[in-house]
């Protein structure tokens, strides 16, 4: 079947949030918890969250895999900047990952595939137009947060010229499926 790349529209939120809870190992899930309303569905907070326009959290930072009609995957990015005037997460769950940053580059916020569309070049097309779109907008290259115990993606991620810069200990929570360290990752 054929997969097509296209720029994510509105209507793909619900999708574009369905496959942020593959990618995030429940991090996504635990930031839409304290978001939701009593009794929301996460998911449908996540798709709330990606209808927005012009913020870094919405559909306009998605690309797109289709096959037969079907969303089969997403590249989410967005441009990492220094913002001087930023709250300081104070989160105990998140404050780990607020210094994991590289301004001015694209930072994947995530890179998801459905299963039974993995291990078919489709992520290394997402990373070949995120590593496009960076050289675009003349930032200084691609950065993500990738899990320890996520193995295969950092190999994939590695093989494609990311090195690991920084790393933080993730703080243990329920909804969170991993423990362990996270890993900073740059690709110039």
């Amino acid at each position: 079947m054929t997969v097509e790349f296209r720029p994510a529209t509105r209507a793909d939120a619900r999708e574009i949030a369905r496959l942020f809870q593959i990618s995030s190992e429940g991090a996504s899930d635990y930031i839409w918890s304290q978001l939701a309303e009593p009794g929301q569905d996460l998911l449908d907070v996540g798709a709330q969250r990606y209808a927005r326009d012009d913020v870094d959290f919405s559909w306009q930072n998605c690309l797109i895999a289709e096959a037969g009609g079907q969303v089969i995957g997403m590249l989410h990015s967005y441009v990492m900047r220094h913002d001087p005037l930023a709250a300081p997460v104070t989160d105990p769950v998140l404050a780990p990952y607020a210094t994991m940053e590289i301004p001015d580059t694209l930072y994947i916020s995530s890179l998801a595939l459905h299963e039974g569309w993995r291990n078919q070049g489709l992520g290394r097309q997402f990373l070949a137009y995120a590593y496009d779109r960076a050289n675009q907008l003349g930032l200084n290259g691609l950065s993500l947060i990738d899990y320890a115990a996520n193995a295969g993606a950092r190999r994939f991620y590695e093989r494609h010229g990311f090195r690991i810069v920084d790393t933080c200990q993730i703080t243990p929570h329920p909804m969170i499926r991993v423990t362990g360290e996270a890993f900073l990752m740059y690709r110039p």
